[in-house]
């Protein structure tokens, strides 16, 4: 496997991860396990904080960068064009509503 390859397996491979978590805040906050939640809240929120600290760039596409010529929306992942070039758009207002969800369950404690 190439230096690239295997970036953007490690890559994909945290995609995913933070793809689950933010399905497990739905999943917690529905079950009433907001302490789940909001650990789940806060372990994606460590992300978007490297986000932020990288305006609004994963790190790990600037090593990829390095690597490669191409510059399509998923030169640094293993996902679809149109996924890759749209994550924020898609799983930014599904963090939100997460969140938003399980205050609301917390709010009617």
């Amino acid at each position: 496997m190439t230096a690239l390859g295997a970036l953007k397996l490690l890559h994909t491979v945290i995609w995913a991860f933070f793809v689950v978590a933010i399905a497990a805040i739905w999943f917690f906050a529905a079950q009433g396990h907001l302490a789940a939640a909001g650990w789940a809240i806060a372990i994606v929120m460590l992300e978007v904080a490297v986000l932020g600290l990288n305006r609004g760039r994963c790190p790990l596409g600037g090593i990829a960068a390095r690597l490669t010529t191409d510059r399509g929306a998923n030169y640094d992942i293993y996902l679809p064009a149109w996924l890759a070039g749209r994550t924020e758009l898609i799983f930014g207002p599904l963090l939100a509503g997460g969140a938003l969800f399980t205050a609301l369950r917390w709010a009617m404690l």
